[in-house]
This record gives C-alpha cells, sequence and structure tokens, in this order.
C-alpha cells in the first residue's frame, strides 16, 4: 500500500462538474492499493496517517498528528502510485490491485480513519479533478 500524503489548508474533488468531497484543514490522502495487500496493512497505514506529525507546534517544529490538531482527511484513490516507470515510456499497471479488491480495501481503509477523525472520499473508479492546497508544501510518500 502506498499513500502521497499532503499537508493542506484544504482539499476538494469534483466529478462530472459537482463537487463530491470538500476537507478544510488537514490531510489529503492519495492512496494506492498493491497487489497483495491486506486488511492488516490497511490498518498499519491508517495508523501511520493518524499519528504522524507533520503539523508544527507552537515552536514551529513537526511535532503535532492531525489528531492534535483536530483536522480533517480526504481520501482519493489512486491507482497511478502503483505504475511501473522503469522501462518505456507507457507506464504499466501490473501491481496495482484489481478494481474489486481494492475498491474494498478503499472502503476498509476509510472506514478505520472515519473512527479517528473526520474523513471525506473521491469516488472510487471514477474520473475525478482533485484541487490541492498544499501548505507548506508539505508532502511525503508512505508505503507499508
Amino acid at each position: 500500500m502506498r499513500a502521497l500524503i499532503q499537508r493542506v489548508k484544504t482539499s476538494w474533488v469534483v466529478v462530472n462538474d459537482k463537487e463530491v468531497a470538500r476537507i478544510g484543514m488537514g490531510l489529503n490522502v492519495l492512496l494506492g492499493i498493491g497487489k497483495g495487500d491486506t486488511e492488516e496493512i490497511a490498518q498499519k497505514m491508517a495508523h501511520k496517517i493518524l499519528h504522524m506529525r507533520i503539523f508544527e507546534d507552537d515552536g514551529g517544529k513537526m511535532n503535532l498528528s492531525v489528531l492534535d490538531v483536530k483536522g480533517e482527511i480526504l481520501v482519493v484513490p489512486q491507482f497511478t502510485l502503483y505504475a511501473n516507470t522503469k522501462r518505456g515510456r507507457r507506464p504499466s499497471f501490473e501491481d496495482a490491485e484489481e478494481p474489486s479488491r481494492a475498491r474494498e480495501l478503499f472502503q476498509y481503509f476509510t472506514q478505520i480513519l472515519s473512527q479517528h477523525a473526520p474523513v471525506k472520499a473521491g469516488v472510487f473508479g471514477a474520473d475525478m479533478d482533485v484541487f490541492i492546497l498544499n501548505w507548506g508544501p508539505v508532502t511525503f510518500l508512505v508505503e507499508i
């Protein structure tokens, strides 16, 4: 499982010219699900993201988690995080999980997060316009 995590001032998703999800301050999570990922991996990823200290404390150090700052989380399914670009010019997506299983794990991951913080989600399988106002900018690639 791979997640591209961005600390944001706001983020939202539009599908077919209609806004489907929006958050204020918090995290934008682009989530890629690979072949062989499991519920256990999804749990580990969710807890890692919830507790990553990437928000600044009063001293200006990244010491606070999204939970500490009472932030929101927007999760967007992003199978292209599993693109293999080592050969040629056309990416291969053979390492991405099959859509039906990926959808299950995406929903499971989002459910775990929502037990701890306000969570919104993009639409699995849809063409989405994702608007991200990255704060910092602060961006991390997390793999489990």
